[in-house]
This record gives C-alpha cells, structure tokens and sequence, in this order.
C-alpha cells in the first residue's frame, strides 16, 4: 500500500472488505509499507485483485512470519491488527436527488464497498442498530436547509427541498423540521454512545453539533421555521451536549453561508498551491485507532474546501484528537473522539479530489484519481470498525 506498490488504493480497501464478507483472515499492518493488508492467500482473491486492477504479491509463509516478527519488535513503531468481520455500512442521506455529490458515497462505490442508505424515518425507527459504522451525509441537522437562504433561496431546488423537508417532519409527528432533525441527532447520538461508528464530512460535522448544543432553543429565522429565534439564543447554548466543538460563536444573519465560529473557510488565508494538511503520527502498539486512522502513503495530503473547510481548534474540546492539521494556521482538518461505547471522527472538506466543489459542478470521477491520500483517509474510517478490540491507551 505504498506508493511504489500499489496502482490502486482505493479498490484495495474493497479487495479487504470482500476477503473478511468470503471468512478469510485479514490483518492490516500498520505503518508497514503505507499500511499494508496481509490476506490469506486464495484464488478467488487474486482474481478479484486482477479484476480490479489492485496490486499484491503473494508471499510464503514463512515470509509472512518473518514480517510479522518484524512488526512485533518493541522497537518498530509498527503493528499487525486482526480483521474480524466486515462491517454493515448505513449512509444516513436523503432519498432524492441533490444538487451535489457525496465523497463518502462515491468512493464507497469505487471501492465496490456495499452499504444501504438509510434517513430520517429509518433512524427515528432505531434502525441504526443493525450497523456498525453510519456516515452522516451532507446535511443540516439545525433546521436551516444548508444555510442556502442567501444564494439559493429562489432556485428550484432549495424550494423543493425545503416543502420536502417540511412535508416529512410533518409525517413524523413533529412542527418544525428543526425539531425533527434534533431528535434524528439525538438518536445518532444514542447509537454511538451504545458502540456505534459514526464519520461526518463537511457541514454535517458542525450542524450536528450545534443541532445538540440547542436543545430546547430556537436558533433559526422566521424564513427557516415561520417565527423567530429565541432571544439572546448564543448564552443558552450547552456546549456540555457536543461531541467534538466548544464555545463556538452562532453566525445570526440568515444570509450568511456559514453555521459558526467552529469553521475556519473564511478565517483561513491560504493559497491552493500551499494548501496542504499533515497526518499526525501516533504509537501503532499503544493508539492503535488513531494509528489505523491516518494510514496513507504520505503524511502530507492536499487540501480542499467546503461548506465546512476545516475547524478553529479553540473551539475543539480537549479531549478530541486532532489526526490532520494544517501547520501554517494549525487548523484542524481531521479529528476524532470516543463518547460511551462509540467513536466519531469528523474530517473537513466536501471532496478531497476537487478543491472548490460548487453546487451543480460534476461529480469526480475516482478512476482518474485511484491513489487519492484524501480519499484514503475515509476509507481507513470505514475498515477499522472490523478490527479486533484492543484495549485503548489514549
């Protein structure tokens, strides 16, 4: 899985997720060879590599032995982690078409990874718990339709999207769709504390939090909901109910495309050319989950934008990991936390292969970008649930 070796990063994740659904036993080698897998030899699996145009190189026993040794010495900052089983992916979005493409989505099926799409009625139906790992589409969890008011408001599709929103909430027993969207959170929420994995990208990362931080208080414009907002809103936020953000600022004007203080898009001043983000490096014996998290085949990624670019890491709370930073800024880009039985991660950006995604552009097209580190990163998120449980250091 470096880049010297391998021709296909991605599809390589989906050769693992097929060998643990077809019984066969899997390790991931972590900082061995860009985070290279170790899959017991079968035909099937090499055809399928074939097929797919992954690399691998079959290895003897005993040189699968002498690597293992290798791994297992006190003095490599390595480790070999079991693959138990594949997990069951849900990705929570809505069943029609939007007017913009999710990553998570689009490289899961490159990556020829099944997953079933899964929204509002399923998870209010406590359907979450047949998954393992639930990714959270591009979404507004505070009932402010994407903060598009400004620029879209007149456009077909905010209009259809928003008489849709309103109708369902309506179906579901709620009268205001931010109601209904905060006890969709709530039973997010739920399912991670009782050992679920959730990963967020983009804008469902803050308004997910701030969704749980305003329980009980009306942050949204009469044009987002029919009456006003609650006075003097921004000192009853309870910051205590968040994952990952604290003592972030609310934006009030409606018009404004941005949720908070917690992203960094428009504090940031950096050019594309310099816009990078570095992994951290983490003890692989010691933190295996943060380990497993930033494998890649370099520790530098490129940057990219969204709604939500990255995060103001005075607003991330102390005990949240940071995996990806910016070192000029030192803004966060990645990071990742536990909340009773669960784990989250959070990653900035909107698509790790097109800097400045704009509403209405075409989708990425992944076979033209089949080693892409920023890509990588989601899908180490959507493999590690199958490791086996080792007790946590950090």
């Amino acid at each position: 899985m470096s880049s010297d070796n391998q021709n296909n990063h991605l599809k390589a994740y989906g050769i693992v997720y097929f060998s643990l659904e077809a019984g066969l036993k899997s390790k991931w080698l972590l900082n061995f060879d860009g985070g290279a897998f170790l899959i017991e030899n079968n035909k099937i699996i090499s055809n399928e590599c074939k097929v797919r145009g992954v690399s691998y190189l079959v290895i003897s026993d005993a040189k699968a032995q002498l690597i293992l040794e290798e791994i297992a010495a006190p003095a490599s900052n390595q480790d070999a982690v079991t693959l138990e089983k594949a997990p069951k992916i849900a990705v929570y979005s809505p069943k029609d078409k939007m007017p913009w493409d999710d990553a998570v989505t689009m490289v899961l099926t490159y990556a020829e990874i099944p997953f079933d799409v899964v929204y509002d009625t399923e998870v209010l139906a406590d359907k979450l718990l047949i998954y393992e790992w639930l990714h959270l589409h591009h979404e507004d969890f505070t009932g402010q339709y994407g903060r598009f008011y400004g620029s879209f408001r007149t456009t077909p599709w905010y209009i259809e999207a928003k008489q849709r929103a309103e109708k369902l909430a309506k179906t579901l027993g709620f009268s205001k769709v931010s109601q209904e969207k905060l006890a969709v959170a709530k039973k997010i929420r739920d399912y991670v504390v009782g050992g679920g994995f959730m990963f967020a990208m983009c804008s469902a990362t803050d308004s997910f939090d701030i969704a749980l931080s305003a329980e009980g208080v009306d942050i949204a414009e009469a044009m987002f909901d029919g009456d006003g907002s609650s006075i003097a809103y921004q000192s009853q936020i309870n910051y205590n109910k968040t994952f990952a953000f604290k003592n972030y600022q609310l934006i009030r004007n409606p018009k404004t495309y941005e949720f908070s203080s917690i992203d960094m898009t428009r504090k940031r001043k950096i050019p594309k050319t310099s816009d990078y983000f570095s992994l951290i490096a983490f003890s692989a014996k010691w933190d295996p989950v943060p380990t497993m998290l930033t494998q890649n085949h370099t520790t530098l990624v490129k940057g990219f934008m969204g709604q939500t670019t990255s995060f103001d890491r005075s607003t991330v709370k102390s005990n949240v990991l940071v995996l990806g930073e910016n070192s000029v800024n030192r803004e966060a880009r990645y990071i990742h936390g536990t909340l009773g039985k669960g784990m989250f991660t959070f990653y900035g950006g909107h698509d790790p292969e097109d800097y400045t995604h704009q509403i209405g552009d075409p989708k990425t097209e992944l076979d033209l970008h089949p080693t892409s580190p920023g890509y990588r990163l989601i899908l180490n998120n959507v493999l590690f649930p199958a490791a086996k449980k080792k007790k946590q250091k950090t």
